[in-house]
């Protein structure tokens, strides 16, 4: 395969998303325009998958990259919508880490001996309600954030006070749930570096 997979289509979409991803954060005062980048970056994320298993073109690079295209997008919203958002894209980068090192490019396929509950999350590669209420609040709740204090929701969407607030309720319910996904990820990640250790160091 070797370097070429580099330039294979999936992949490509990628570098466009982080293209789209840095043309939002200098247009981050201007909400058409934000919005609109950010958007297409979040779409293209589900057309890169789909590609590379049409075309064939799928890759531990690809798995790869767009994990890493994922989280410097929201980690980018995050840091700029409030003071401690990096700490989320902190926590992000941690889980990434933690289930690339040990799980590789099938992270996602590696969750059978989990909790029945991080299962139902993680079932059929989040192609699930369960899984789609998870992806929501992961990618949707920052740019939800991003609206209402730009006042997009109002102004825009025209949405009364009470339905922002349930978006946001609804929106923020599905993160809480992806950290317990996180939380348990990087626990296990922590069992494997302390169990893996060679039994002459043990003794």
């Amino acid at each position: 395969m070797g370097l070429q997979v580099l330039l294979w289509w999936p992949n490509i979409i990628g570098y466009i998303r982080i293209g789209l991803v840095f043309a939002a954060w200098a247009a981050y005062k201007t909400p058409a325009i934000f919005v609109s980048l950010y958007s297409i970056s979040i779409a293209l994320d589900g057309v890169d998958g789909w590609l590379a298993r049409r075309l064939g073109q799928t890759s531990r690079f690809g798995a790869w990259l767009d994990v890493v295209v994922d989280n410097l997008g929201r980690g980018m919203l995050w840091s700029l919508l409030f003071k401690w958002g990096w700490l989320v894209s902190a926590l992000e980068w941690c889980v990434f880490v933690c289930n690339h090192n040990a799980r590789g490019d099938h992270w996602k396929n590696s969750f059978i001996t989990s909790p029945r509950f991080i299962q139902a999350i993680m079932a059929n590669g989040f192609r699930t309600p369960l899984g789609t209420w998870v992806v929501s609040g992961l990618h949707c709740l920052p740019l939800w954030l991003y609206g209402y204090q730009w006042g997009l929701l109002s102004h825009w969407l025209y949405l009364p006070p009470w339905i922002q607030a349930a978006g946001t309720l609804l929106l923020a319910a599905g993160r809480l749930l992806a950290l317990s996904v996180e939380i348990w990820c990087i626990w296990t990640h922590i069992e494997y570096l302390t169990n893996d250790e060679p039994e002459e160091k043990k003794n």
